[in-house]
């Protein structure tokens, strides 16, 4: 009972030391993902693993509070969607697919060859957008036609796939594919990628990952609280600093998740 006594008090600065570090970690990573369009798993999911969570557990775990991280920009951005609606249901009927296939058979993929493959993509898209001084700095909108229809929809479709069994990384390949695909500027495609695969895409993945384990409710509160407000702030800077700071973020996120991805990879692989 005496030494009880004695150490309730470390064990309790100790957690209460441990719930502030998770929330500053989860504030940091969605507030520079609220602002590049992707990105919080580069540092979120990572720090869960750490804290001792297996990979799948972890990655629902980071779905949900991704989720907060959709809501928390979106709220701050809704009025940039109004004139995408046709695009928005694009990603969210040929995307979601993909996430439930991705989700329902990330037990039986190769985690190293995912990350491996994401993080040169991630990579190729930081040199692509810092060779490319205009990209996404101007909205010049493309009509739509049905070409350029499936151009999006079997990309968005492969992507959500890596968005149920990765998550790092794939709402900056949407933000991207946006961008190049209908020549959005950079504000109006993380406003749509936030919306649709910040809080659907993500939900629905959390959900089927959620069966496959539990999802430690202490942590998942405090990550919540920071991937809102991270979202709310980062997307009000966007808003404030416009498309210029959203593309530097956007590239220097881009190659920080492609060598984080590329790191873990052939770390498994070794």
């Amino acid at each position: 009972m005496l030494i009880t006594l004695i150490y309730l008090p470390i064990n309790t600065d100790f957690y209460f030391y441990n719930n502030v570090l998770i929330f500053l970690i989860s504030f940091i990573s969605n507030t520079f993902s609220a602002i590049s369009g992707g990105g919080a798993g580069l540092i979120q999911l990572p720090a869960l693993i750490l804290f001792g969570l297996p990979y799948y557990q972890a990655l629902a775990t980071h779905k949900v509070a991704t989720v907060a991280l959709g809501i928390g920009g979106s709220i701050r951005n809704f009025k940039n969607l109004k004139n995408d609606i046709y695009v928005l249901w694009q990603i969210l009927l040929f995307g979601t697919p993909g996430v439930i296939l991705g989700a329902s058979i990330v037990r039986y993929l190769s985690e190293q060859y995912l990350y491996l493959i994401l993080g040169l993509i991630s990579i190729i898209l930081a040199i692509y957008s810092f060779n490319k001084p205009g990209l996404g700095l101007n909205s010049r909108k493309n009509i739509i036609k049905s070409q350029l229809e499936l151009k999006f929809i079997i990309p968005i479709f492969f992507i959500g796939i890596l968005n149920g069994s990765v998550s790092s990384g794939t709402g900056l390949l949407v933000t991207i594919l946006l961008i190049k695909t209908f020549k959005m500027d950079f504000l109006s495609a993380v406003s749509l990628t936030f919306f649709t695969v910040g809080i659907f895409w993500n939900a629905i993945g959390a959900f089927s990952l959620s069966r496959i384990g539990y999802i430690p409710t202490n942590l998942l509160v405090i990550l919540i609280l920071g991937s809102f407000t991270g979202g709310y702030i980062g997307a009000h800077l966007s808003n404030l600093k416009g498309n210029k700071l959203i593309k530097s973020t956007f590239t220097i996120v881009c190659l920080l998740v492609g060598v984080s991805l590329l790191v873990k990879s052939i770390g498994s692989l070794l």
